[in-house]
């Protein structure tokens, strides 16, 4: 599993999902990811290295699991890659967990490279979607809540195609400790090793 958090963040977001994923016996990289108000397009060097030392260890393309703004920098990985067939090859599925997909209204407030890039609207957010396929999207679940308060309108945490997933009364944050996310890696997990 790779594990990769938002904005404002790091890896120490994940320290439950570490501690349950070693007692399961799991293989698992949690990024940090440097610089922290950069653009998020730098990250892809980091995203690219955890996949390629995962699929070694593990022989096995990682499930990758995303807060916020880290499924935008996932996505940015895969459309970074040469043939998209081979990118999408490479992760078993990509859970994310309130992405702003579509952006959100809140980045108005943020002067970051990486929050304005998370603008409803922006650019770069043309761009990343411009380059995805329905194939693409179908290989994503997609946890979205109407109590989000941070990605909002709820529907900019969606993506066309995906499995897209509604947490109910659950602020951003916490969405990443919720029982429901939890169950769906456990579940993609289990499907991988039949």
């Amino acid at each position: 599993v790779l594990l990769v958090h938002g904005y404002f963040c790091n890896r120490g977001v994940w320290l439950p999902w570490l501690r349950r994923l070693r007692r399961h016996g799991v293989p698992y990289q949690a990024l940090t990811l440097e610089p922290a108000f950069g653009g998020i397009d730098d990250w892809v060097p980091a995203i690219e290295a955890a996949v390629a030392v995962l699929t070694r260890q593990t022989g096995r393309p990682p499930l990758v699991v995303a807060h916020s703004m880290g499924g935008l920098a996932v996505r940015a990985w895969l459309a970074a890659q040469p043939v998209a067939a081979v990118a999408d090859a490479r992760v078993l599925r990509v859970l994310t967990i309130a992405s702003p997909h579509q952006g959100t209204w809140m980045a108005r407030f943020g002067h970051s490279p990486n929050a304005r890039q998370m603008r409803p609207g922006h650019r770069w957010l043309a761009q990343l979607a411009a380059g995805e396929s329905a194939a693409r999207h179908a290989r994503f679940t997609c946890f979205f809540g109407h109590a989000d308060n941070i990605v909002f309108p709820a529907t900019t945490a969606t993506l066309a195609g995906a499995d897209n997933l509604h947490l109910p009364a659950v602020a951003h944050v916490a969405m990443v400790q919720h029982p429901a996310v939890w169950q769906a890696v456990l579940g993609q997990l289990q499907l991988a090793h039949h």
